[in-house]
């Protein structure tokens, strides 16, 4: 266990960035199963900005690397391409 007064906050600020940054990158992981999981062109095409936008979030505020993000939205990119035609 932590000694000092600071380390005790810091571990108790930790966990609790921990424990937001899980649930906001399990939604993403959750709305990205959802956009691939979709057979319908128009709702995919309604679905893909919002995701998109998670993800934009998501490396803005360093959750995931912004590469990631770039990579994830692209995949989705083709996915949601390939359903429209």
């Amino acid at each position: 266990m932590a000694n000092h007064k600071s380390s005790i906050k810091r571990i108790r600020q930790t966990n609790a960035r921990r424990l937001h940054n899980r649930y906001y990158a399990k939604t993403a992981r959750n709305a990205m199963r959802d956009l691939r999981a979709t057979e319908d062109a128009s709702e995919a095409k309604a679905m893909y900005p919002k995701v998109c936008s998670m993800l934009d979030k998501l490396a803005k505020k360093h959750i995931i690397h912004k590469n990631k993000a770039g990579n994830l939205k692209s995949k989705l990119a083709k996915h949601v391409n390939a359903l429209a035609k």
